[in-house]
């Protein structure tokens, strides 16, 4: 229930802290004891001696109402919290020197940050990072489970990066046509409709209106020949998948904000108010360059460090995986082979610097007439290959999917040989 931080006396955060120390190491936690340990860590003195812990000991009549004084003291530092933050909002407004949007993104940040009971602390100490850490990779072991993230539900990729990880910033980059959305959508989709744990699912779709990007969503997951549903000429079999697949998707937790050039600060704000109310695990951003910064930058590509670096802080303050798209430069259509490099990323090196993992999509049937290298000719008919160009904490390398023009997604590669 408790913090020390949260206790307001520096004493009272050193007592319990040294009670919290003695919990950590499965001793009973008495006066004698709690004297002996903090005498120990030279401690004692600083806090009264023996006759300040006894005046406390002999204060509290009865344990009974133990957890209802925690609770006491928790609301009471989390209103000391409050005053604080409310404190400096006040002062900023005052300052008449900051934008308003700045300004609306601190405040909510403020709040949120306390709601969610986070009182920063200066450091942790590394007793309780490697207590925490060991008892994660217990749990991994456990648990027996290859997918430690949110399953992208393409079987090669979940392989290699053992699905989406937590504050991680993954990118998703290609040239123009090469299916970055239809990617992106297909892991939101299958997030959104995992069998065995549904994922809460926010879409930031700034290339596309909403409609437009549901139309896509209903043709991925009912399989249903995209340019016939534009059109609505559906058959009767066709119109009855339709109706089970609307209904799929109505009942998934999949929110879609088609706001154009919206702005990071716009965006961070909407992403905690999502989370406060129904819950979030993982964020779409299609694509990034259609972003606006603060208004501040001196050019585009200190504006685009800017965004990239934002989402990054996004993903790491609400511990979510946050994939955005990005376009890839030019530079690929002057070389001979067509396969991007991470110097491709348009616009910005922090693009790079900023992921935790970055996929690149390379379809050669779309360079067939006119690529020059052997290996970049295609030997498959719409087999893409997804470069992992940068992956932080795991192996890079070359996975296959299939690519469904009709319905306008990818799905798992079969391999010719093994049919």
């Amino acid at each position: 229930i408790l913090d020390p931080e949260e206790f307001y006396r520096p004493v009272h955060k050193r007592i319990f802290r040294g009670m919290v120390e003695l919990a950590e190491q499965s001793q009973v936690i008495d006066l004698l004891t709690l004297t002996d340990h903090l005498r120990r860590g030279e401690a004692l003195d600083a806090i009264g001696g023996t006759a300040y812990l006894t005046d406390l000991a002999q204060s509290v009549a009865t344990a009974a109402g133990v957890a209802y004084h925690a609770r006491m003291v928790h609301e009471t530092a989390v209103s000391r919290s409050l005053i604080v933050a409310a404190t400096e909002i006040v002062s900023r407004g005052y300052e008449g020197t900051r934008r308003v949007d700045e300004l609306l993104d601190f405040a909510e940040r403020s709040i949120f940050g306390i709601a969610e009971r986070r009182i920063k602390r200066l450091f942790t100490s590394m007793q309780d990072v490697v207590a925490s850490t060991v008892a994660h990779i217990d749990q991994l072991y456990t648990r027996k489970e290859r997918i430690t993230g949110i399953p992208t539900g393409f079987h090669d990729l979940d392989e290699r990066t053992a699905g989406l990880q937590p504050s991680d910033l993954i990118i998703i980059a290609g040239r123009p046509s090469m299916g970055k959305t239809s990617l992106a959508l297909g892991i939101a989709l299958n997030a959104a409709l995992n069998r065995t744990r549904p994922y809460t699912v926010a879409i930031f779709s700034l290339e596309m209106s909403k409609e437009q990007l549901c139309m896509r969503l209903l043709s991925a997951a009912g399989n249903l020949n995209m340019h016939r549903i534009r059109t609505g000429h559906l058959n009767e079999d066709e119109w009855k998948t339709l109706a089970r697949t609307a209904s799929l998707l109505h009942d998934s937790r999949i929110y879609i904000d088609d706001t154009p050039a919206i702005t990071v600060l716009e965006m961070g704000a909407k992403i905690r108010r999502l989370r406060a109310e129904h819950g979030l695990d993982l964020v779409v951003v299609d694509y990034l360059q259609l972003m606006s910064g603060s208004g501040t930058s001196e050019n585009r590509q200190q504006e685009i460090s800017d965004i990239s670096r934002s989402l990054k802080s996004v993903a790491k303050e609400l511990n979510i995986p946050v994939v955005a798209l990005s376009q890839l430069s030019r530079a690929v259509e002057n070389r001979p082979s067509k396969r991007p490099l991470l110097a491709d990323l348009r616009e910005s090196g922090a693009i790079e610097q900023d992921a935790d993992l970055v996929m690149m999509i390379f379809r050669s049937e779309m360079y067939a007439a006119e690529v020059e290298e052997e290996d970049d000719k295609p030997d498959e008919e719409h087999v893409a290959e997804i470069l992992i160009a940068k992956h932080r904490n795991g192996p890079t390398g070359i996975e296959k999917l299939t690519f469904l023009p009709e319905y306008a997604k990818f799905g798992n590669y079969q391999n010719p040989a093994r049919i």
